[in-house]
């Protein structure tokens, strides 16, 4: 025992003292640490504390000692009241002096002693003691039955334990008196804790020490059959692995000499297989080939195994050289697109010319075609249409808000759950080589710190380049030169200028109410009469009803508006149907009211009132959902000069109001105005609508137009609108979004149309004679040229312009 232990018995002091009848022997007292001695058992001592050293060496021919406990073994110089008060009379057999100065000291305990008056502390502790005697319980079968017990639980204890000695079974066996067989037992049992043997110590009364020896005992027992059990199952489990494996290599083995494989050797050869017939180029089939004999040496088991296998599956399964292989035909195709889509001339013509191409020239490398225009004209829709007259799957991916560069390029199989980009999963799910992709809402790209995806659009969307794309999980070359490319944004503005240089530009722009109610007879009503459940001959949309939706409840330029205003219509009718009405709704004025709610828009007829006075004026603007109108009113007071612009209007506008003032008081003169007319006024010039930011370089002409008509007192014609730039010797310059700002002016109900003289070239190209039939277009080189085009000469052609604006406003009211 590893223990410090202190006094031993004093040599053969006879001194004692005398009490009331009975005689206290005063010995010498040895406290020991986390040992505990009991009567009848010995117990080697390692004496190492100079006190216990004397109390060793001054022993004579008595020795013998009182060995107690330490209440707190961290003590090394204990007092008194540091010791318990229950020890054990002890012999001293026999002390060797060790090699480090210490002594190992043989005891054997006599009796239980109680500690009395301690006579002596320096230079080791002496005490008077008094014996305890054992309280005997009385004899009778429950004193058996747990003596029964006792013997029972500490031999199936020394049995199941490999470090306690089968001996100890007959020792306990041949002791017959209860007290003195739980001192053995408990003096024998190492794992009971230093307290737990001091209480047993301390317990006089047999009967009560035997039911706690007992508790110990079934405790332990228990906790040793657990521990056997965990020890069996692991040991199982050991077994039963070795064992796994020993059949394993067997049946290897036996499947050798049989020809047969098992599942691990069937996958790779599954693999091998699918890789010979994808099609690979040869680099990349040697990549995979490579990756396969790794995987064949690799175990099931290792953290490797699924993402290597993952990689050459998606290797195997690509569309290396598997195309749509239909025949291209121009007729079939132009049919299909314009079944699908009405009007848009130049885009289907541009789709053919890229068919007839691809038939006489099967293996050209696909364009990358752009479409942009406004919301709800039709741009992903015709990339469905291209895609079926094609014969091809079509793939599309939307890329608005994207920031991520590795969704498009894929993540590096490094990374925890690595995939390929959005490019080679589309193009696995397509099954060819040459789908028809879609690109949608190039224009809203994001880019931050993760990546600027727009950048590894370069590559795919570059014919010269996509023929070697390289994704990053992939890591080796594919195709992309077979695919066709189609993208689509709302205005060109956000798109990087070099990649904006790699597609091909095609505007769709928005539709007039002509084409709006084309659209909506051959498309839209039939597509919201399937889609709400009822049938044809429940609804009826006579024309002027959609002119009306159109022209009174949207002011877009595509047709999506007007398609859920149908469907709202239909969902009333399916309503009255369910509710047990099912009479044919024929849609009029009063029915559409009722349905949608009062007149939304009133462009025509606010155009004619605002313009009653003088200072007012209509450009034409242009923005990313198409075209609109736009008011711009002057006004003076009273003041020295001042010039005042508002409307949140940013600096190229301000710019042009300054310009068009500057012209005004240059040509004071030639307008009939005083030199010095601004000496006595202040103007100040608004464009309503002040929450929206404006900006762009198209409203010189009118704002020059506004200020001119405030100052001669001459209010615009009715249902006129302008556009273009002006400089300061009074020149009209070209602008730009022509087509869309001239299908805003018709939507608006204008009637003449003042466009710079250099933008005819625009309007020959972009408006067919349709969509200008009904609208006067003037050209202007020079501000004077719209002046004269905008303004009234004399009283009768103001006479005129009032009789124009009742006749607007009473067909309104009507």
């Amino acid at each position: 025992m590893a223990s410090d232990f202190l006094s031993v018995i004093h040599p053969s002091d006879p001194a004692t003292k005398r009490g009331e009848g009975a005689t206290q022997r005063v010995l010498p007292v040895l406290p020991v640490r986390d040992t505990v001695l009991f009567p009848h058992a010995v117990l080697p001592l390692t004496v190492g504390r100079e006190s216990s050293i004397q109390l060793i060496q001054s022993l004579g021919e008595e020795k013998t000692i009182v060995v107690v406990a330490q209440r707190d073994a961290r003590m090394d110089s204990p007092q008194p009241s540091d010791l318990h008060t229950i020890g054990t009379l002890a012999t001293v057999h026999k002390v060797v002096k060790m090699p480090n100065q210490s002594l190992f000291v043989f005891t054997e305990g006599t009796e239980r002693v109680k500690l009395g008056e301690f006579s002596q502390i320096e230079p080791f502790m002496t005490a008077s003691i008094e014996p305890v005697a054992d309280v005997q319980p009385a004899k009778g079968s429950e004193l058996e039955a747990l003596l029964r017990n006792v013997h029972s639980e500490f031999q199936a204890i020394v049995t199941a334990s490999p470090t306690l000695s089968d001996e100890l079974q007959t020792i306990a066996l041949n002791i017959e008196e209860p007290g003195r067989l739980v001192d053995f037992i408990a003096s024998s049992l190492p794992f009971l804790a230093t307290t737990d043997k001091q209480e047993l110590l301390e317990t006089p009364d047999v009967g009560a020490r035997l039911e706690r020896i007992n508790k110990h005992l079934a405790k332990e027992l228990e906790v040793q059959q657990l521990r056997n059990k965990i020890q069996s199952e692991v040991q199982d489990q050991v077994q039963q692995s070795q064992r796994d494996y020993y059949l394993r290599e067997q049946l290897k083995a036996i499947q050798k000499e049989l020809g047969e494989m098992d599942e691990g050797q069937k996958d790779i050869e599954e693999l091998r297989q699918k890789i010979e017939n994808a099609g690979m180029p040869e680099d990349t089939k040697k990549e995979a080939v490579k990756e396969l004999n790794r995987l064949s040496r690799m175990s099931p088991m290792a953290a490797d195994y699924s993402l290597t296998r993952n990689y050459i599956e998606w290797l195997a399964v690509l569309p290396w050289a598997k195309s749509s292989g239909q025949e291209v035909d121009i007729v079939k195709a132009k049919e299909i697109l314009d079944e699908d889509h009405y009007d848009l001339k130049k885009v289907k013509d541009r789709i053919l010319d890229y068919l007839s191409v691809r038939r006489l020239k099967p293996d050209m490398k696909g364009p990358i075609l752009c479409f942009v225009g406004p919301p709800g004209v039709g741009k992903t829709s015709l990339g469905r249409s291209i895609a079926r007259s094609l014969g091809r799957k079509f793939q599309r991916i939307s890329l608005g808000g994207m920031h991520d560069e590795a969704e498009l390029r894929g993540h590096r199989r490094t990374y925890i759950g690595a995939l390929p980009g959005q490019i080679i999963q589309n193009l696995r799910r397509a099954e060819t080589n040459d789908p028809v992709f879609m690109l949608d809402e190039i224009d809203k790209l994001g880019r931050d710190f993760r990546g600027d995806p727009s950048s590894a659009l370069l590559e795919i969307l570059d014919p010269e380049q996509n023929n070697t794309f390289r994704d990053n999980y992939l890591d080796v070359q594919f195709d992309l030169s077979k695919v066709l490319f189609i993208c689509t944004a709302n205005m060109l503005d956000p798109i990087p200028e070099p990649l904006r240089d790699r597609m091909e530009i095609i505007d769709l722009s928005g539709y007039t109410e002509e084409e709006k109610r084309h659209i909506a007879f051959r498309y839209l009503i039939p597509r919201q009469i399937k889609e709400n459940g009822i049938q044809p001959d429940n609804i009826d949309f006579p024309e002027e009803s959609i002119g009306y939706i159109v022209r009174h409840y949207t002011r877009e330029a595509g047709v999506r508006k007007l398609e859920q205003l149908i469907g709202t219509v239909c969902r009333k009718q399916a309503r009255r149907i369910a509710e047990g009405n099912p009479e044919k709704l024929v849609v009029t004025k009063e029915i559409i009211q009722e349905f949608l709610g009062g007149i939304k828009v009133r462009v025509d007829t606010e155009i004619a009132e605002r313009t009653q006075r003088a200072g007012v004026a209509v450009g034409l603007a242009w923005t990313p959902a198409g075209g609109d109108i736009l008011f711009i009113e002057a006004n003076r007071m009273k003041g020295k000069g001042g010039f005042t612009m508002t409307g949140q209007i940013g600096e190229v506008m301000q710019e042009s109001m300054q310009a068009a003032l500057t012209w005004v008081r240059s040509n004071s003169k030639m307008l009939g105005l005083d030199e010095d007319f601004t000496k006595e006024i202040d103007l100040h010039i608004h464009v309503p609508a002040g929450a929206i930011p404006k900006d762009g370089p198209s409203a010189g002409v009118t704002m020059a137009t506004t200020l001119v008509s405030l100052l001669t007192d001459k209010p615009v014609h009715p249902l006129t609108a302008m556009t273009g730039e002006i400089t300061l010797s009074g020149n009209v310059l070209p602008v730009g979004g022509i087509k869309e700002k001239f299908l805003a002016a018709k939507r608006a109900g204008v009637k003449d149309v003042i466009l710079p003289a250099e933008n005819r070239q625009n309007v020959e190209e972009d408006l067919t004679p349709d969509q200008i039939d009904g609208v006067t277009i003037h050209y202007a080189s020079r501000i004077e040229d719209v002046l004269a085009v905008a303004l009234p000469k004399d009283e009768g052609e103001k006479h005129h312009d009032e009789e124009i604006r009742e006749e607007v406003l009473a067909h309104a009211d009507a």
